[in-house]
């Protein structure tokens, strides 16, 4: 079973963005695979801090796992190394910030990339964001989304390299082929030698002699794609999805940065949401309450007959098990509440205003608060258990 994430950082649920941040750093460089060369456990233990990290320092992914815990987490849809798949060139080049610089807080100590395996060729891509608008009842059952999405595309001409043909890429001189290179710095305690990644060539260790004439040198061009994008059951206004890899292609080479989804919901003509639960108002009129009735109630699977007993009071609620939204984590559905509101005309024909003035002075319809029935605070009271 996995550990727990904040046992993992070894902070607290209160803890803020800058303390985990920190207490990511602290563990990330004690079981460091520069600073523990060969020894598969700490790269395990790196590679679950990183795990708890990226989850920790999300606030929709944080959310989400306070609640839930680790089951919270395995429909957030797209990408993720909370979701699986994590190597360490993803860790690098997502936290890469964390450590500074070239990704390592120890390359000035061990000599640099250890045989270049961690060198971040060319510029990240930039993130994309889109927003998705959805239906209840697409909400309700999940869906697949595709989507044009106007991005900057790795150019199909160069694929990607920058260059017109391979004879015009050569060794970057700045750095030897390194893709970094070392600084000496003055400080109170003497020479410091830091390594960062090389500025001529952005890592690559190649430079361009002679530059695609498609992307003009970029390695990239604008382009549309269409995007299919899986949205699960449960979701809700405002949550983010993200996509790894479905942003702006990287320049020169560098990775692509992620395609983030922002959930819109869209109005309902006859459903209002809380939760997990669906709310209906159903609007009857005076005799139907007082004399009962079997009325036809619309679900977001269909419709369904509601039975109405006799004496049924405005603001009474009745619940459909298992007729809301799923949760995230498919725990089963919420229900759906019907609110009963008895509809008073607002214009009478004579003979109407005279039966009305007849039942006005008969005593059976005289208010009687508190013969049974609950009052408004016990009613919500009870609507929210």
């Amino acid at each position: 079973m996995k550990r727990d994430y904040y046992e993992i950082l070894g902070v607290d649920k209160n803890a803020d963005e800058t303390t985990i941040k920190k207490a990511y750093r602290k563990v990330a460089m004690q079981h460091h695979p520069d600073r523990n060369p060969g020894d598969k456990k700490a790269e395990d233990k790196f590679k679950e801090a990183a795990e708890a990290y990226e989850v920790l320092s999300d606030g929709n992914k944080k959310a989400r796992y306070d609640r839930y815990g680790h089951a919270g987490l395995e429909n957030m849809g797209g990408g993720g190394f909370s979701g699986g798949g994590m190597n360490m060139e993803d860790i690098f080049a997502h936290f890469g910030d964390v450590f500074g610089e070239g990704g390592s807080p120890f390359e000035s100590f061990f000599g640099g990339s250890q045989g270049g395996s961690r060198n971040r060729s060319g510029i990240k891509g930039t993130n994309l964001r889109i927003k998705v608008s959805l239906t209840l009842e697409e909400i309700e059952a999940g869906v697949t989304k595709k989507i044009k999405v106007k991005k900057q595309v790795t150019c199909k001409t160069c694929h990607g390299s920058g260059a017109k043909d391979s004879k015009s890429v050569t060794t970057c001189l700045t750095c030897q082929g390194s893709g970094y290179v070392r600084q000496v710095k003055n400080t109170f305690l003497g020479q410091m030698q830091t390594t960062i990644v090389c500025p001529k060539c952005n890592g690559s260790g190649k430079t361009i002699t002679a530059s695609c004439t498609t992307c003009r040198g970029e390695g990239r061009t604008s382009d549309e794609e269409l995007i299919e994008i899986e949205i699960p059951a449960g979701v809700q206004e405002g949550m983010q999805l993200s996509m790894r890899g479905k942003g702006n292609a990287g320049q020169a080479g560098g990775t692509s940065g992620d395609l983030l989804i922002n959930i819109e919901e869209k109005p309902h003509e006859e459903f209002s949401r809380d939760g997990v639960n669906i709310i209906y108002d159903l609007f009857l009129n005076f005799a139907d309450t007082a004399l009962g009735t079997n009325v036809e109630v619309p679900t977001l699977s269909g419709k369904v007959k509601v039975k109405i007993p006799a004496g049924t009071q405005a603001g009474k609620i009745f619940r459909l098990k298992g007729k809301g939204l799923p949760s995230l984590q498919q725990y089963g559905k919420g229900d759906q509440l019907i609110n009963v509101n008895v509809w008073t005309p607002k214009i009478l024909t004579p003979e109407e205003t005279q039966i009305l003035e007849k039942m006005r002075n008969m005593s059976n319809f005289n208010p009687k608060p508190g013969d049974g029935e609950k009052g408004f605070f016990e009613r919500m009271k009870e609507y929210f258990n």
